[in-house]
């Protein structure tokens, strides 16, 4: 098939590729997503855009994405999820991203609203995952929507999908992974892994799959903010040695800058097609974390 993105070319290339993550603001700020953009950009092929994390309300992806390519010129992952729009909306959000210019989705079932914000707000999921998957690569390759009928011009995009290799069992977690890959996913972006041991079971469980994989890697900015997820993100796991290097360090931040590196440059070692990197408000020292890595 056609490489339609920045993004998919490198895949296609070989090359040891690297994506950032934009976070929309938390109101109409498009100047945080501009400077976001413009720290991400030097260093990255493309950027994710989150879709209301956790449920809670964020300005809208679609639009995050558009003043990012348009205004900044760094290439848009768009985060679609199943949580807060039927099958209608979800193919017409698609072809509008299409005509915006957005090559790149992502989808993802999505967060339920119990876990944000407005708890009281009512889930959709009229579609889970990997029946977005197959819904979007029918609009592509078909050029018809769900109910049969002819698009004028299809679109133009790649499909990512979400895998979290720290669940457990692995094994459920590979077997919804084989459905999204049949059912036409192209890339993968991975949960946050801290641990290599994590990845060297994905790596083997998911060897029979030809898919490139982009593993989810995020600096720890905090000793409080790596013992939260350890405790409360499920299919998170942080070694010891890198909470007790945290704990010991008298610069967390530099020691969080040296251990995303050597994260980054294992990964690579390994023979992932690339990292997700997951800046958590640290973008503007992103490039130095790829700079340590060796990449």
């Amino acid at each position: 098939m056609q490489a339609y993105s920045e993004l998919m070319k490198s895949l296609k290339s070989g090359k040891f590729t690297i994506t950032g993550e934009i976070d929309p603001p938390k109101g109409a700020n498009r100047e945080s997503i501009i400077k976001q953009a413009k720290e991400l950009k030097p260093y990255v092929v493309a950027a994710n855009v989150t879709d209301n994390p956790l449920g809670i309300v964020f300005m809208g992806t679609l639009a995050v994405c558009t003043i990012m390519q348009n205004e900044v010129g760094l290439e848009a992952i768009y985060q679609v999820t199943c949580r807060d729009r039927n099958r209608i909306a979800l193919q017409s959000d698609i072809l509008g991203a299409s005509a915006l210019g957005i090559k790149n989705i992502l989808a993802l079932t999505g967060d339920h609203p119990r876990l944000g914000d407005h708890p009281q707000a009512k889930p959709v999921f009229d579609l889970d995952s990997v029946q977005l998957v197959k819904m979007i690569k029918r609009l592509r390759d078909e050029g018809k929507d769900l109910a049969g009928n002819e698009l004028d011009v299809p679109p133009k995009v790649h499909i990512g999908v979400g895998i979290s290799p720290g669940l457990e069992p692995l094994e459920l977690e590979i077997i919804k992974f084989e459905k999204k890959v049949e059912a036409g996913a192209e890339f993968a972006q991975t949960q946050v892994v801290y641990d290599t041991k994590v990845l060297e079971r994905l790596k083997d469980a998911a060897s029979h799959l030809d898919i490139p994989i982009l593993v989810g890697v995020a600096p720890l900015k905090s000793v409080k903010m790596a013992k939260f997820m350890q405790a409360n993100v499920p299919g998170i796991s942080i070694p010891k040695e890198i909470m007790e290097r945290l704990e010991r360090a008298k610069d967390v931040k530099e020691e969080s800058i040296n251990i995303t590196a050597e994260l980054i440059r294992e990964i690579k070692e390994m023979g992932f097609a690339g990292v997700h990197i997951m800046p958590v408000g640290m973008d503007e020292y992103v490039g130095e974390m790829i700079k340590r890595a060796g990449i």
